[in-house]
């Protein structure tokens, strides 16, 4: 999970790390009274939250020297699209006098196996640009979980990066801080970008990001109260209410996959795709999943309207084979399903009486054998053969 900026500033400002004076706008009322209220200095910077990068390339982020500049900027931004995201809110904040820009982060690595830390004196919009041109400039150093962030560590990426090392202990004092909430909250990235040096003296982090494992959500009561406010896609929000995970894969794709584990279904997604067709989404139905939530599922699917075809691939445990024929003929029977396909292969406990229960019923789902058989079978169907 992404959180947008204010959303990072919230925690940051939990840890005691410096951040910008500001205000959230999520409507265009009264937007000049809001910004003189919240008693913010001028010159000020609007930036329109969005889960994405390169927001100020794309008219994301303006400045302005009055309330009332403000206020008409905020009516421009609200709304605007960035990128295919919409600007629901938009971050106002005091526009900072810097010397220098710096970037710092800690992300996991699967590599190493531990936090990475990862700093340059080189910050700004343009940091993946210093990666390619001056990759001395960027020290990546993995961290001990057992020792956290150590005396030398900081000290070695100001000597590789050739940082000020005046500021080695305030910089030492801000990683820390971000260690600490990289734990706390379950975290896979937590960056400062840029980490200001600020005319006085002190650093001040004027961006931020933080992506928390999607799941330990059910541990972080904040962070789900977040999650509320951000731009989800409609099914995958549905597909959550019923205990469901509803996996957007390629916009152009017409097929749904649906499968009772993710093995199973990057298995089906990888045939399918080999056969030259695209999986438009994919959704795990976990355990033990009754016809009526196999039904929800395939309505979940057909509400797509790029989605022509649903492949259900079931190994039958927990979730019997029955089970999943029941659900299958009943969203068949509905309206959603007139004049889609859905193909079905089963293995395991009651699939000779599935196959019974779809016989019977006279919908239009199709039985396969076996993942590659079920894969030519979408394709002949979808041809038309």
């Amino acid at each position: 999970m992404k959180l947008l900026e204010y959303q990072a500033n919230t925690l940051m400002d939990k840890y005691a790390i410096p951040i910008q004076k500001g205000i959230v706008i999520d409507s265009t009322e009264g937007t000049a009274e809001k910004i003189k209220n919240a008693g913010l200095k001028f010159p000020v910077v609007i930036k329109a939250q969005v889960q994405i990068g390169g927001r100020g390339k794309a008219g994301g982020v303006k400045f302005a020297g009055t309330a009332e500049e403000a206020a008409k900027l905020c009516g421009e931004m609200l709304g605007m699209d960035i990128r295919g995201f919409k600007s629901n809110e938009l971050l106002v904040l005091e526009k900072k006098d810097i010397k220098t820009e710096w970037y710092l982060s800690i992300m996991l690595d699967r590599y190493s196996k531990a936090p990475l830390l990862i700093f340059s004196p080189l910050g700004g919009m343009d940091i993946e640009e210093t990666a390619k041109t001056s990759p001395e400039k960027i020290a990546r150093v993995p961290l001990d979980p057992l020792r956290g962030v150590q005396d030398y560590v900081i000290s070695y990426a100001m000597d590789k990066t050739g940082a000020d090392k005046q500021y080695k202990d305030q910089l030492k004092e801000t990683v820390e801080k971000l260690y600490r909430m990289f734990f706390d909250y379950y975290t896979m990235l937590v960056e400062i970008n840029p980490l200001a040096v600020g005319e006085n003296g002190g650093l001040v982090a004027l961006d931020g990001k933080v992506e928390v494992d999607d799941n330990a959500l059910p541990l972080l009561p904040d962070i789900t109260a977040f999650r509320d406010k951000l731009q989800e896609d409609p099914q995958v929000v549905e597909a959550r209410k019923v205990n469901f995970l509803f996996i957007p894969v390629e916009e152009s794709g017409a097929i749904g996959v649906m499968s009772n584990g993710s093995g199973m279904l990057m298995s089906c997604i990888d045939l399918i795709s080999k056969k030259g067709m695209k999986v438009h989404a994919a959704l795990d139905l976990g355990g033990g999943a009754t016809s009526e939530r196999i039904a929800e599922a395939v309505r979940i699917m057909f509400s797509r309207p790029q989605i022509d075809t649903v492949f259900i691939c079931i190994f039958g445990g927990i979730t019997r084979c029955d089970e999943v024929a029941k659900g299958a003929c009943l969203a068949m029977a509905q309206k959603e399903g007139a004049g889609k396909n859905l193909i079905l292969r089963m293995e395991g406990t009651n699939k000779e009486e599935a196959a019974k229960i779809i016989a019977e019923s006279g919908l239009p789902v199709t039985i396969a054998e076996g993942i590659p058989g079920s894969v030519d079978t979408i394709y002949r169907i979808r041809k038309g053969a």
